[in-house]
Order: C-alpha cells, then sequence, then structure tokens
C-alpha cells in the first residue's frame, strides 16, 4: 500500500514537471518570430582557432565580416523589416551608417606623441560605441586608443549564439601586443565595461602567468561581471531543450525588435552561458593566484559600480576580486541610489547594508569612495571616503544632482554622459538617428514588442564627469 502511494505520489510529481516544462515551452515559442538577423550566420567572424597572428590580420577579418553582413542581411532584407527603427535597415533612423562613423567596428585613437596606451572593452551584446566617449576623454589627454569589436558584437544577433568567451580573450591578447608594438615602452592600460571588465581581468591573471605578454599597468572596470546570477547557469538547458525538440526560439532569452544602432536588443541564452563560464574560471584563477601568491603582482585596479545593478553581482566586486587583490592601491567608486528620491519604504532590503558589511572588519586593503546624497533632503552629492585604518571623515563635494524622477543608476548607464547623443537626455548637437533615452511611450501594456522595463532603465550617467575626472588622475593623464 506504501508503494503504491509513493509510485502515484512520484507520478503526480513527474506529471506537474512535465506540464510545467509544456506550458514554459509554449509561451517561449510563442514569442516573435526569429527574424532574418536571428537566424543568419556569418562564417567570417574572428575565433580563438582562426589563422590570425595579429591585429592587422583581426581588422582584415572584420572587413570581410561586414563585407558578408551586408551581402547575406542588408540587402537580402525583407520588405516587412524595412522600417524606420530597424538598425538593417539601410536609411532608417537607426541605421549605423547615418553616424559619421560606424561605431560598431574597431576604431583607434591615435595622438602624435602618447603618453600611454588603453585598450576599451565593451561589454556582452554591446558595441565598441559604449565606451567611445571615454575614449574620446582619454585620447585628449595624450593617450593612444584602441576601442576593441569583440567577436560575436557589432553585426547581427545571432553572433551570440556559437560564440565562447575564449574567442574574446584571444582578441584581446592580439589587441595589447598592437599597442605595445605601437607605444613601445609606454604604459598600458585597459579600460573593460562589463563583460569588458572579467576580460580585463582575465588578461590580467594571463600576464601572471605568461610574462611574454605585454603586461597592463592599471586597469579601470565600469559595471563589471566579477560575478552574475547562478539563473545563468541553469538558463542554458532552456537552449539545449530547443536543440533536442528542434524548437530554435528556445536558443533565446529575449526577442526584440532590434532598434538600438550600437547594441542587440535581443539576447541569446548562451551569450550568458559565456559570461557565467568566464566569471566562474576567473575566479577559479584568482584563488589559484592568491594561493600561489602571485596575486601580489596584479596591477591596481580602479572600479565604478552602482550599488543596484540588475546584471551583475555588486557584492561580488568585492567578495570576488577587491577583497582578494594583496596590495593598497586599488579603488572603487560605488553610485548610492538617490537617497531623496522617497522610495525608502518601497525597497525589499537595503543594498548598501549588504556592501558595508563587506568591509565592517576593518580588512578592507583598498580605497571605497560612496557617491551619495550630501543629505536625504538634498538632491546635490557628495563623495565619502573609507580608507583602511583612517576613520569615514572625509567628504568632497561634487558640484552634481541626481535628476528629477531618478531613483538610481543601472548597470548600463555608467559609461555614458548626459549630453551622449544616443543614450543620453541633454544632446543639443547634430543627431544622425534617434535619441533612445527621449523615447517615452504610454499607453497599455503589452501593446509593443519592447518591454517597458527597458524604456524605464537608465541609460545615462548624471555623475558621468566625476568618472571621467577619476580615470584620468588614476591613469597620470
Amino acid at each position: 500500500m506504501i508503494i503504491k502511494c509513493l509510485l502515484a505520489l512520484l507520478y503526480m510529481v513527474l506529471g506537474g514537471v512535465v506540464t510545467l516544462a509544456l506550458v514554459v515551452i509554449i509561451h517561449l515559442q510563442n514569442r516573435p518570430n526569429l527574424k532574418l538577423w536571428h537566424k543568419a550566420y556569418l562564417d567570417a567572424e574572428f575565433t580563438a582557432d582562426s589563422p590570425v597572428s595579429d591585429f592587422d590580420g583581426y581588422l582584415a577579418q572584420e572587413e570581410r565580416l561586414f563585407a558578408q553582413l551586408n551581402r547575406q542581411v542588408l540587402e537580402r532584407l525583407p520588405a516587412s523589416d524595412r522600417v524606420p527603427i530597424n538598425r538593417y535597415h539601410r536609411g532608417s533612423l537607426t541605421d549605423p551608417g547615418r553616424w559619421e562613423k560606424n561605431w560598431n567596428r574597431t576604431f583607434e585613437l591615435t595622438t602624435p606623441a602618447p603618453t600611454a596606451g588603453v585598450l576599451l572593452l565593451h561589454g556582452m551584446s554591446d558595441a565598441p560605441y559604449s565606451l567611445r566617449r571615454l575614449g574620446l576623454d582619454l585620447n585628449e589627454k595624450g593617450a593612444w586608443v584602441v576601442g576593441l569589436r569583440l567577436p560575436g558584437h557589432g553585426t547581427i544577433p545571432s553572433g551570440l549564439v556559437r560564440l565562447r568567451w575564449q574567442d574574446m580573450a584571444a582578441a584581446v591578447r592580439l589587441a595589447m601586443r598592437h599597442l605595445r608594438d605601437r607605444l613601445g615602452d609606454k604604459p598600458l592600460v585597459i579600460v573593460g565595461y562589463s563583460t569588458g571588465g572579467s576580460l580585463a581581468v582575465g588578461y590580467a591573471l594571463d600576464q601572471l602567468e605568461d610574462r611574454a605578454l605585454p603586461a597592463a599597468q592599471k586597469i579601470v572596470l565600469v559595471s563589471p561581471a566579477i560575478g552574475v546570477p547562478r539563473l545563468a547557469a541553469l538558463s542554458v538547458w532552456q537552449a539545449r531543450l530547443g536543440r533536442l525538440l528542434g524548437l530554435e526560439k528556445l536558443a533565446w532569452n529575449s526577442i526584440q525588435p532590434e532598434y538600438n544602432s550600437f547594441k542587440y536588443s535581443s539576447f541569446a541564452i548562451n551569450a550568458g552561458d559565456q559570461v557565467y563560464k568566464l566569471t566562474v574560471t576567473i575566479q577559479n584563477r584568482i584563488h589559484a593566484a592568491q594561493q600561489s601568491g602571485r596575486l601580489k603582482d596584479f596591477p591596481p585596479v580602479l572600479t565604478f559600480q552602482s550599488v543596484v545593478d540588475a546584471t551583475v553581482s555588486t557584492q561580488a566586486v568585492f567578495t570576488g576580486l577587491y577583497n582578494r587583490l594583496a596590495h593598497g592601491e586599488n579603488e572603487i567608486v560605488v553610485f548610492d541610489l538617490n537617497l531623496h528620491a522617497g522610495i525608502d519604504n518601497l525597497l525589499t532590503t537595503d543594498p548598501l547594508e549588504r556592501i558595508a558589511a563587506l568591509h565592517a572588519d576593518g580588512n578592507m586593503n583598498y580605497s571605497f569612495h560612496l557617491v551619495t546624497n550630501e543629505n536625504p533632503a538634498s538632491r546635490r552629492v557628495r563623495v565619502v571616503a573609507f580608507e583602511k585604518d583612517k576613520p569615514a571623515d572625509f567628504a568632497e563635494p561634487l558640484n552634481l544632482t541626481w535628476p528629477d524622477s531618478v531613483h538610481s543608476l543601472s548597470h548600463i548607464a555608467l559609461p555614458f554622459p548626459e549630453d551622449d547623443p544616443l543614450y543620453g537626455i541633454t544632446h543639443t548637437g547634430p543627431n544622425p538617428g534617434i535619441q533612445l533615452s527621449k523615447i517615452v511611450l504610454r499607453g497599455e501594456r503589452g501593446v509593443i514588442q519592447i518591454p517597458a522595463a527597458e524604456i524605464l532603465r537608465l541609460r545615462w550617467n548624471p555623475f558621468y564627469p566625476y568618472v571621467r575626472q577619476r580615470v584620468i588622475r588614476f591613469l597620470g593623464l
């Protein structure tokens, strides 16, 4: 009798699991149909196995890649997809060709007498545009700048389906050798944004093991992917189930119109899986370098991070990197919530409390700077400095304020100034396309394909002038 009851319970559980799986599959299959840019395969993309030995070869292959993009996608676009906000429709408002430069491609900013070389690494699904403004600012201060287009990016979202993190890491090594060839013994720096941050850390670990690689004297990280939610490890099963059942849509976490000139709106499951694998690999390598004593030679790091970040783990920046680094030359800047926004009663927890607990024991071996309101009644901000063995009594006013109706920064906002022509809110100069932050769509929910959460997410940083100042000072420019 007991066995029969257990079997009945087992069948009920299995039936429930199968039913739930079917409901999820039906829901995912009811999403918008995949387009040409989700399905086309550009085999001219660089991989770690490509027969490319230098940066010039990388650029030549990139040239072939974009020619292939034109032939296989832009020239074959169905009439139904030739709409004003499709980046793959030539002449549309979001066509990258409208800009004076296609910022989806690798760019190089030279200078007659460079004082340093800077390699810019963008994030997953992004493009070199994301660090364009910081690159221009550093070039103005005498740096020779390379904005690297990472493999799988800048073309079509299907590039993320087959991408491996090793492909991106191989491209980083080529770019660093190129800077060393151009600049000789001038100091080299890597600036990494989001996944570009984890690639920067990974390269520095590579160099600790292989001294033949050009060394990065300093590293700047912006919203770095040091740790990501564990859900990324589980979501890969969705893509595997899709391959098993022949359901192509299951390979995608999101399927959206491609309305952004310099960032994919659709996101492949594999992309999140590669970020997860990269961060796990880096954590293991940091631990090994710490155990062997090599971590003492890790270059000084400056990081900018929002206290709230829906893409990466803010806490992992402390627990996975800063609390392990050996010397005290490292700095981290955290942007607090807007205390003047009056959202205290709407918060489930105070995110700053979790971070404060990470260095409350006094073992902090780095400088921690908090950008926060001067007081809860003011939108003006100040920087409060916490340094090892020193009381937190240093506060510097910034002459910057929180904008109205903004309660926090976001993962994607940090590298973009208020007047960015694509993401900013105050740009007044000529704009070749549309300014995404100025788009406000009000109406009934579920009508348009772009999620409301994407429209509401802050895309620019009101404190970018402070970011710029800190980076220039940290790099000695």
